[in-house]
């Protein structure tokens, strides 16, 4: 990315790595705020293909997926590269086209992603195979050589995960749970929330650990708080702080501009 920036003029390259970066920062926790940011980009270098790539991760995280499509579509053309083609199939089964997917699965692209790209489109297949009503044939194509290993992966929890669901969604209880823990074993990041649905098939139920006088003590923090603040001397604000997090070059911008589908992945909503 950092070379295609380096392609345009100084001031628009460091106004485009600006709102990369905020793409990358708020893409998890305020997806339309990112793609709000995407859009500016997007409209400050629409020829840059990390720009598209970028715009169409913002638009694929609030689910605008004819969008998304669009964007890596472009961003495919202007690379030549197959890295997106598990996340264009996804955004198939999100226009409601399962057999679109399917079809992008059994494609020749497939064979030239790396490994974990691979498991995406494995996973994005089994996706469509649900949509259609398939589970069988969802719960074959996870069965697989990587979903075997013992070996941990950083795709290895949601394929167990999504094999542990589809079994799940099958009836099969006893072969889901074992393998909703084994998914929750490898989770060492907090990727899926096998915990939580190990919780809810063993009929573990999490309550609010607030009793009936929280709300009183809540209201006694609050007043401490106050006091507190009210001891603290006034201090004056910075005017530079709202500037503070996008005055970044566009060497930050290449290390803080990540793909994003490390994250989240294209059979996340599978």
């Amino acid at each position: 990315m950092h070379q295609e920036l380096m392609s345009l003029p100084k001031t628009l390259a460091e106004d485009v790595a600006q709102n990369l970066v905020m793409v990358a920062r708020l893409i998890d926790e305020e997806p339309e705020q990112a793609y709000a940011y995407s859009r500016i980009a997007l409209r400050l270098a629409s020829r840059v293909a990390a720009v598209r790539e970028a715009a169409g991760f913002a638009a694929y995280a609030t689910q605008k997926y004819s969008e998304a499509l669009a964007e890596f579509r472009a961003a495919r053309r202007m690379t030549g590269h197959v890295e997106l083609w598990p996340v264009m199939a996804d955004c198939e089964r999100g226009m409601g086209r399962p057999e679109r997917a399917l079809e992008m699965a059994g494609a020749p692209e497939v064979q030239k992603l790396d490994k974990a790209g691979q498991v995406e489109m494995r996973l994005v297949a089994a996706g469509a195979r649900r949509d259609l009503g398939q589970l069988d044939a969802a719960i074959v194509t996870l069965q697989s050589p990587e979903l075997a290993s013992n070996s941990v992966q950083p795709w290895t929890p949601r394929l167990r995960y999504a094999y542990a669901d589809a079994l799940l969604a099958a009836g099969r209880e006893d072969e889901a749970r074992e393998w909703f823990a084994k998914a929750l074993e490898s989770d060492k990041d907090g990727a899926t929330d096998a915990s939580d649905r190990l919780a809810e098939m063993d009929g573990v139920d999490f309550v609010d650990a607030l009793d009936e006088d929280g709300d009183d003590d809540a209201d006694i923090a609050d007043e401490r708080e106050a006091e507190y603040a009210a001891d603290e001397p006034d201090s004056a604000p910075d005017e530079d702080d709202d500037r503070a997090d996008v005055d970044v070059d566009v060497e930050a911008a290449d290390d803080l501009v990540v793909d994003v589908e490390d994250d989240k992945g294209p059979a996340d909503k599978a």
